[in-house]
């Protein structure tokens, strides 16, 4: 087992496995950025480097800085988190030149699934239900729209190299297409220097489901049950909850033994997210596949009782998962709200600022997960999520009220967060009854801010 790993993150993520590396009995290392001189994260580590301004590019981007601190601190192991390098398969690569353990899958392994495009024709290969759409990449408007017209308007133009949102564009006809192109090629050589690209069929309110897995050095593959992911604006989760309500047993197997393909298609290791789209058919498809923990993974954690950051670490360090598929089991129900600094009456508007007064809610099945003190100032260069709260009740009807109560206990005076947000999505009858789609905050959002 290592006996010291670096924390390329900041915020809750880094904090976490902190406090994971401390219960495994495992020093830790944080690096931060200037505007993070007084971020929690460098304050709970073993030890903390400053590896550069505030800007992510001079700092959390920086791969030289962050394996020269590795290497300063004599650090066995790099835990990336979410976001930043987590998915750079250059920076997994320097990691293994270097000595250093990446705490993911290799290189090789995140830029097959990590690249969308190819990831879909390695799945189709697989013989994993896909979007129809691209099979080879799309580089110019023009060759994109003969095949959405082929495909069949409406349709999706999505960077290869996506995430969280970014590079993705819809189009209904041929005149939004080409405008539509652009800016999310746009989108994606600014945000991840590649102009490569894919279309696929619009499918219209699918659900988002996703499957967790676990996969170790030994051929191992374990799924972990599903996520529903569906409430979010502009291709970002705001609540995330599990067991899914669209789900039953014989789906979630067939989705779960899927995923497992997937994983096995590629010689998957270390915990990933295989991402589905559920039409009300009940048909899924493969939409991606995250190379890392997710945001979102305690809702997993609540209702498996695996931690899932230790598991990583285990994989990492060469171990053999103790787990078998019959272990894992759904217990109950979680739900994860993230809250964010910012406005939602103002189009969301990140909110950062000073934390004046600090209060979250404890109690049997209430997680939070946050980098928040009491004085800390929000820096207004990094992602607006500043915590999240999470649940886990005996059933979804359980775990509603006690996020209703979890929420109105919360206080964060000094900043606009989404909280009142969060609570009307919640007390919303669509959410109440479960049916719900990725089209929910876009159809109910006047309602819910009327309420």
């Amino acid at each position: 087992m290592f006996q010291k790993i670096l924390i390329a993150n900041r915020g809750e993520i880094a904090v976490r496995i902190i406090r994971a590396c401390r219960e495994m009995g495992i020093l830790s290392v944080a690096v931060y950025s200037e505007a993070d001189r007084e971020a929690l994260h460098t304050q709970l580590a073993d030890e903390a480097v400053c590896i550069g301004k505030a800007s992510v590019s001079d700092s959390y981007l920086n791969m030289e800085r962050i394996l020269s601190a590795a290497i300063a601190t004599k650090s066995q192991a790099i835990h990336p988190g979410f976001g930043f390098l987590s998915e750079n398969e250059h920076f997994a690569d320097m990691c293994e030149k270097c000595g250093i353990t990446f705490i993911g899958p290799s290189g090789d392994m995140i830029g097959k699934m990590g690249n969308k495009s190819q990831a879909r024709v390695t799945m189709m290969d697989a013989g994993v239900p896909v979007v129809p759409g691209t099979r080879e990449p799309v580089y110019d408007a023009e060759q994109g729209l003969e095949i959405a017209e082929k495909t069949g308007f409406p349709v999706m133009i999505k960077a290869s190299s996506g995430g969280g949102g970014k590079g993705m564009r819809a189009a209904s006809d041929r005149e939004e297409f080409v405008n539509a192109f652009h800016l999310a090629q746009q989108e994606s050589v600014n945000g991840f220097g590649d102009n490569t690209m894919y279309i696929e069929k619009y499918m219209e309110d699918p659900r988002h489901i996703e499957i967790q897995i676990l996969a170790d050095k030994y051929g191992t593959v374990l799924w972990l049950g599903e996520r529903d992911c569906s409430i979010q604006r502009r291709h970002q989760k705001l609540l995330e909850e599990s067991p899914g309500t669209a789900i039953d047993q014989e789906l979630r197997e067939r989705m779960g033994e899927t995923a497992v393909l997937a994983a096995r298609a590629v010689g998957y290791e270390n915990a990933g997210t295989v991402e589905f789209l559920l039409d009300k058919d009940k048909n899924f498809y493969f939409m991606e596949m995250n190379t890392r923990i997710q945001v979102e993974h305690p809702v997993t954690e609540m209702v498996t009782g695996v931690d899932l950051v230790k598991e990583q670490i285990r994989i990492a360090a060469g171990e053999k998962l103790k787990l078998r598929q019959e272990d894992i089991m759904l217990r109950g129900h979680a739900i994860e709200c993230r809250i964010n600094a910012e406005n939602p009456e103002k189009n969301f508007m990140p909110c950062p600022g000073t934390v004046k007064d600090l209060h979250f809610p404890g109690g049997n099945g209430v997680r939070i997960e946050s980098a928040l003190y009491n004085g800390y100032t929000i820096p207004s260069f990094y992602d607006s999520m500043v915590a999240k709260v999470i649940v886990h009740g005996e059933d979804r009807e359980d775990a509603i009220r006690k996020m209703r109560s979890a929420l109105g206990e919360v206080v964060v005076d000094g900043i606009t967060t989404n909280l009142d947000f969060q609570y009307d999505i919640l007390n919303h009858p669509a959410f109440l009854s479960g049916k719900v789609n990725t089209g929910f905050i876009q159809e109910y959002f006047e309602k819910i801010n009327q309420e």
